[in-house]
């Protein structure tokens, strides 16, 4: 007997059916369907009920709980990707329809690439409505709910922020124990939510649908303004660097940006809907915008308590938080960028401890390392930094005899660089920050002149 396969092509609508939260329990569901098929259930739970909270915060959660709704969806839409949104009743406000057209466009980018679909045929939400009464002000204590991913970034910005006397409690979502492991080092308070994602969309998927990249972090972004409500957070703080806003130069395509919701088109965009239409004194930022990844590498490099613990490895994440055998894999992206941007900064000795071999010494390595510096090749679709960061890393090792010898240096040295501008190959010109960003004044001025030395 011949299995059924989910026919994509004949679905026409994608349904936001319904969302609900049990402040006695913190469990939350979000249910989704397509057409008229039953509705796939998503869950979540935050920690620390039962919440007691006043009328205002209770319409901000509300609020917060929608936003976390419709963004969140995106990881079922993209099972079909059918023309038709229905959200309900209550409808879209402007800046609401504005961050869920970009969310679904720009955060579906890679996807869309990679299926040859486009996008601005397919996820057409209802017209905008009237915005919704001004986000109520809620007067929660001056603490900040911090995301950590278990990598170099987040760490960074938790010991800036320690060192700026900023009091803050670290989260995640799902069951990582390598970001555990993580955050029990970080010595802080700690919120751990639990996902549990429709099992419906897994068989979905082994029955053709469409799969791909979504733009997790704005998903994240929105469970994690709603658990700061709950849990009585003033900030949710992010560790997005200023080269998450460029992408991937496809030729024939244009710019694909495989961290989207990474970027400082998102933050904008979401930081000023919660203001607006959530939560009116909750910010929402990223602490390292104005940071290149080698600037953010130079700060995790003066830290050595994480040695034995963080990984940036992407194949050592997973929603149901399989252990992994080793905390690098050495092949992937992030493996080789991470490798690249440290070793300016790093000895020797100490990096080839933290990965356990020398990925630049390694010849079967090299086409990784020429997409990193986008030669012949354009820049991985993975969280890395700008092609011109990882030139200068090159350069700057190439100058440095205890590199010189190595494979990927020499070759960068003898074949590459003579072919580029002198001036692209400067590090210093590099580290300095210099980006817009959403980081309130008084939190700034206080992690500015770390970050700038």
């Amino acid at each position: 007997m011949t299995e059924w396969m989910f026919d994509r092509e004949a679905i026409r609508s994608f349904r936001f059916v319904d969302a609900g939260m049990d402040l006695a329990t913190g469990d939350v569901w979000l249910d989704y369907a397509f057409d008229t098929q039953a509705p796939m259930r998503e869950r979540l739970r935050i920690p620390g009920a039962p919440f007691t909270l006043d009328a205002r915060r209770l319409t901000a959660a509300r609020r917060a709980l929608r936003v976390l709704h419709l963004i969140a969806g995106i990881s079922y839409f993209k099972a079909a990707a059918p023309p038709q949104m229905e959200v309900g009743a209550q409808g879209l406000s402007p800046a609401l329809r504005d961050l869920l057209d970009a969310v679904y466009q720009q955060g579906l980018g890679e996807y869309a690439h990679r299926n040859a679909l486009s996008l601005r045929e397919r996820a057409q939400f209802p017209p905008a409505l009237d915005p919704p009464a001004p986000a109520p002000a809620l007067g929660l204590p001056a603490t900040a709910l911090v995301a950590i991913g278990g990598g170099k970034d987040s760490l960074v910005s938790i010991e800036a922020l320690r060192k700026a006397g900023v009091a803050q409690t670290v989260t995640w979502i799902g069951n990582s124990q390598l970001i555990a492991a993580c955050a029990e080092r970080t010595g802080l308070p700690s919120l751990r939510i639990e996902r549990q994602l429709a099992p419906e969309l897994f068989e979905l998927n082994r029955r053709g649908a469409y799969n791909g990249h979504i733009p997790v972090t704005a998903i994240n972004s929105a469970i994690l303004v709603l658990a700061a409500i709950l849990t009585g957070h003033s900030a949710v703080v992010f560790s997005n660097e200023r080269s998450a806003s460029y992408g991937s130069l496809i030729p024939g395509t244009g710019e694909v940006n495989h961290q989207w919701s990474k970027g400082w088109d998102f933050e904008q965009r979401f930081a000023a809907l919660v203001r607006a239409e959530v939560a009116a004194d909750v910010d929402y930022y990223s602490l390292l915008r104005p940071l290149s990844e080698l600037a953010v590498a130079r700060q995790f490099a003066a830290i050595d308590r994480y040695d034995a613990h963080f990984s940036s490895c992407n194949r050592n994440f997973h929603l149901l938080g399989e252990r992994p055998l080793e905390r690098w894999c050495g092949v992937c992206p992030k493996c080789h960028f991470v490798f690249l941007a440290l070793a300016p900064f790093m000895s020797k000795p100490r990096l080839v401890s933290i990965f356990g071999r020398n990925l630049l010494d390694d010849a079967s390595q090299i086409a990784g390392f020429d997409a990193l510096i986008e030669y012949g090749d354009h820049k991985p679709f993975e969280c890395v930094g700008e092609g011109k960061e990882s030139r200068a890393a090159l350069a700057e090792l190439s100058r440095r005899p205890v590199w010189q010898e190595d494979v990927i240096v020499a070759r960068f040295a003898r074949d590459i660089a003579p072919q580029l501008d002198a001036g692209e190959l400067v590090l210093s010109a590099l580290l300095q920050p210099e980006f817009e960003h959403g980081v309130p004044n008084k939190v700034w001025e206080r992690v500015r002149a770390d970050f700038g030395a």
